[in-house]
């Protein structure tokens, strides 16, 4: 059967006037359609290529741009627009943050159907370039190969990558030489060790026939000046694997955790592997406000340090603690959040569904001193019950900080059950947040709303809300 819509369109001279979930923007068809368009920035004018066609949309391709947007900026980042990682750096800084803003405002009137208070600007971020503290790239012995490559002569030389995953393509590595989210020594580090695998005749890894010996490396760098560097390998050969791992030793000496992983599993995902430290500690520290947070391989931690300080500062004013409260912090993670509003408040309890986040939530409040913290593991709609209530105390103020799903439907009902005074939502998904507001919207009102961006270049934006009880 032939499919439906096959048939592409070309809409010349569009005006391109918005922005759309997932950094896309938006032009409007002849016939008032929506078009969601990858590669255009609010202001521009284009001739558009559909390539998909909806009953209310089509998604297309800018082709030909006839004016160019005065919101535009030159992009840093020379792989921008074949990688897909920052997907804004076309755009001005301010007007990054003004989409944003605009995002999380919509999504919270226009899914969730709630009243706001005058909104909070939205909280940029110091540095909009090198701001992450982990990076993880991804070896192909087949880089992704150009348009203007392909089209031309050259000898395309060596064909093995280090890089980032094409957006959409599981097997499509793009080699970077330069990237401009993860501050010096990551580029000074991936890049020695391409070219000392290349010379050393180490193999790069195919995903589709399953072969080679290098398949990750990750990066983690942290304001204390640690510095981790962990080599997946898909199998067992010592003499190459010391070769690498005594190289980078040597010549990057401050690296502080050395380690590696064998794993010959088809996929990548290392946390059912067994990670070995090679040199150094296995783990690395980040710190803030005196507090020391340990983080080892497979540990979560926010990635930008610097704006994480300010979304957990923000959190805590807007909890307002006393110092008399009992504070609940669901999704407490490695029990960040927890022990940063531990001082100002009576007792704070976490829970977390990763065991091994409850784990290191332990031990770093005993690091830390910290008394007044108590950590729990379990799934959230399961062990947030009436009987955890009874055990652990009323909680007056709820944090709650969920994945991008947002909260499950029974939590969100045992929060009403519960009613405290106040919850405080950290999001970094307006949309799942907005539906999760809705459920509450009859108990409590919206009193504070304030967007955090944690991530320049790109569409993502972390948001913060207080309900106070009606």
């Amino acid at each position: 059967m032939a499919r439906k819509n096959k048939r592409k369109q070309i809409f010349t001279e569009v005006e391109v006037f918005d922005t759309a979930a997932k950094g896309k923007s938006v032009g409007k068809a002849p016939d008032g359609r929506v078009i969601f368009l990858p590669n255009a920035v609010p202001g521009d004018v284009v001739d558009v290529q559909t390539f998909k066609k909806r009953k209310a949309y089509f998604e297309g391709k800018a082709t030909v741009f006839h004016k160019l947007s005065d919101k535009r900026t030159e992009p840093a980042c020379e792989h921008f627009g074949t990688c897909g990682g920052c997907k804004w750096q076309n755009m001005g800084y301010e007007h990054q943050l003004f989409y944003k803003q605009k995002e999380v405002t919509n999504n919270l009137t226009r899914i969730g159907h709630l009243e706001l208070p005058e909104v909070t600007p939205i909280l940029g971020s110091a540095e909009q370039y090198f701001y992450r503290n982990k990076m993880e790239f991804s070896f192909s012995d087949a880089r992704w190969l150009t348009l203007e490559e392909i089209q031309s002569d050259k000898d395309l030389g060596d064909k093995n990558a280090l890089g980032f995953h094409i957006p959409g393509m599981w097997d499509k590595i793009l080699d970077i030489k330069k990237c401009h989210l993860q501050a010096d020594p990551s580029n000074a580090i991936r890049n020695a060790v391409k070219d000392f695998a290349v010379k050393n005749n180490l193999e790069f890894f195919n995903t589709r026939n399953q072969t080679g010996l290098l398949r990750t490396m990750m990066i983690r760098t942290s304001s204390t000046g640690d510095i981790m560097v962990v080599v997946q390998f898909f199998k067992e050969n010592k003499e190459q694997r010391e070769l690498l791992l005594n190289y980078l030793g040597e010549t990057f000496p401050e690296i502080t955790s050395l380690q590696y992983i064998i794993n010959e599993k088809a996929n990548d995902t290392i946390y059912d592997q067994e990670v070995v430290c090679y040199k150094g500690q296995d783990h690395i520290f980040e710190e803030m406000e005196g507090l020391q947070f340990k983080i080892n391989a497979k540990s979560f931690y926010q990635t930008n340090s610097d704006q994480a300080f300010e979304l957990y500062k923000l959190t805590r004013e807007f909890a307002n603690l006393s110092g008399d409260e009992l504070v609940y912090d669901l999704y407490t993670g490695t029990g960040t959040i927890a022990q940063f509003v531990s001082k100002k408040a009576k007792k704070v309890v976490g829970v977390e569904a990763v065991p091994d986040a409850i784990s290191a939530a332990k031990e770093n409040a005993e690091r830390n001193n910290i008394t007044n913290c108590e950590f729990f593991v379990g799934d959230m709609k399961n062990v947030f019950n009436q009987e955890f209530i009874n055990t652990h105390g009323q909680p007056d103020v709820i944090i709650t900080d969920p994945p991008r799903d947002g909260m499950h439907k029974d939590v969100v009902k045992q929060i009403l059950n519960i009613a405290p005074e106040k919850v405080v939502y950290v999001s970094c998904n307006s949309a799942t947040q907005a539906r999760d507001l809705a459920l509450m919207k009859e108990q409590y009102n919206i009193t504070k709303v304030q967007a955090v961006d944690m991530f320049p270049q790109t569409h993502h934006v972390e948001n913060i809300v207080l309900l106070e009880k009606k």
